[in-house]
């Protein structure tokens, strides 16, 4: 089947694991709330001495090494070898089914694709530091950072792509792009995409530390003259996609749906690491063209805004060029980061900003993007036509205006990603009104589970 940019694709399962958030509906409540997830680093992962000179802040999961390896078929000895990201990646494909009331055993030998953003490989360099006494037969395939994605299509048996994404940063949201491709030009009929990050080795905080990306109070200050840094985050998340037209037929419960996705690379900043951005504008523009949107039909952008000094002000540059000075000067381009709320996830940064954006659809309103007061002086919002979200609010559409949003991911070699929603279709019935059954007095409480325990 040829390709078809035009064909709009539908979020119809969500499922997700961030600190103080352990699935979508707790991750609405965090964001709704305005609150954040930013602790001390966790006593039992790394001692003092490991994290001598980086700032002891992040956003961290619980439990990590937690894992019900008898429900995914894992053996104990097997799943003490696999990467923590593996067996989390499990968790999150099942519930993401489960939210898209699709039976995992129902998809066996079918074309699902599974595509996961991921860059971090900690607890590979924790395992191969002590392999000569304790690697098994497991090692290899517990440790290898491409066998994540492998890893969900094998427990489910499917036959579509299996991808595990590494564009640094943006890994996760090109993870994203790539299903979208991949459900567009038939190669999958449904597939799951996103990513997991998790930090295992203090080694691999030092050198972000030395390179000097950390803020040094904990805070990320996106868009604000206080901008410093970011702060690590922890988690993932997946969505389970499907073309829309499929998915209306089948009577799924549409999320939001994916008009157009876009990615490039800025091919050459001023230095490697240094955003370029006329390559942002030209992702932003190229989104929406595929999209078929007005870029002054957007109403909202889910930043990358990492809250550093570099970043920030090319990115806000950019979306003004594209977007915010095509808007009505009264109805400025509200933006906000997630970053603000669980800090920096890496490999699944993305995700996590795709997911809050999917959400604020959903329920018609945008949170507050966090420690903003004063703007960055090399920021000029007023110019741009670009407004920082600073507390809960109702989405700026009227009732006649269809919700639209952008959601941007840059990595730090220069690729960067964008993605571009709207929100559910209205779904008309047909058909003669159903008169109402009286309730039974009794009510089947139906439970399963994979053991009788």
């Amino acid at each position: 089947m040829a390709s078809d940019k035009s064909v709009p694709v539908a979020v119809v399962g969500l499922s997700c694991r961030f600190p103080r958030a352990a699935d979508p509906g707790q991750f609405w409540d965090l964001l709704r709330r305005g609150e954040h997830a930013v602790t001390e680093m966790p006593d039992d992962r790394w001692s003092s001495d490991d994290l001598d000179g980086v700032p002891r802040w992040g956003a961290f999961l619980e439990g990590v090494a937690d894992f019900d390896a008898e429900f995914f078929g894992v053996s104990p000895r097997e799943a003490s070898a696999m990467d923590p990201q593996q067996r989390l990646i499990l968790e999150l494909g099942w519930e993401a089914l489960e939210d898209a009331r699709q039976a995992p055993t129902a998809l066996r030998g079918r074309d699902v694709g599974v595509f996961v953003g991921v860059n971090m490989d900690d607890y590979a360099k924790l395992a191969h530091q002590d392999a000569r006494a304790g690697a098994t037969h497991h090692s290899m395939t517990g440790n290898q950072r491409g066998i994540i994605a492998n890893r969900l299509s094998y427990f489910l048996g499917v036959r579509g792509p299996s991808v595990a994404v590494d564009t640094a940063q943006s890994s996760s949201l090109v993870a994203v792009h790539l299903a979208v491709e991949s459900l567009r030009s038939g190669e999958s009929e449904i597939a799951l995409a996103g990513g997991v990050n998790l930090h295992l080795a203090p080694e691999s905080l030092l050198v972000a530390a030395r390179w000097g990306g950390l803020s040094p109070d904990g805070r990320c200050h996106t868009f604000d003259a206080r901008a410093n840094g970011y702060v690590p985050g922890e988690g993932g998340g997946l969505v389970v996609l499907k073309p829309l037209a499929r998915a209306l037929a089948d009577g799924d419960r549409v999320h939001c749906v994916i008009l157009g996705s876009a990615t490039n690379n800025d091919g050459g900043g001023e230095t490697f690491t240094s955003p370029a951005g006329d390559a942002q504008r030209e992702v932003l523009r190229r989104a929406l063209n595929r999209a078929g949107v007005d870029p002054a039909a957007i109403q909202y952008v889910e930043l990358h805004g990492t809250g550093t000094r570099a970043g920030d002000p090319v990115e806000a540059a950019a979306l003004g060029a594209v977007i915010g000075t095509r808007r009505p000067a009264t109805a400025p381009l509200a933006v906000g980061s997630v970053k603000t709320n669980i800090g920096h996830l890496s490999g699944a940064a993305g995700i996590a900003g795709l997911i809050k954006t999917v959400l604020s659809l959903r329920h018609r309103q945008i949170p507050a993007s966090l420690n903003f007061e004063t703007p960055n002086p090399q920021i000029p919002l007023d110019e741009l036509n670009l407004r920082v979200q600073r507390e809960l609010g109702d989405w700026p559409a009227d009732a006649a205006v269809v919700r639209t949003a952008g959601v941007s991911s840059f990595g730090m070699g220069g690729t960067n990603c964008h993605v571009v929603l709207t929100e559910a279709p209205a779904v008309v019935s047909v058909g003669r009104p159903v008169e109402p059954t009286p309730r039974p007095d009794v009510i089947a409480w139906v439970l399963s589970a994979h053991t009788p325990t």
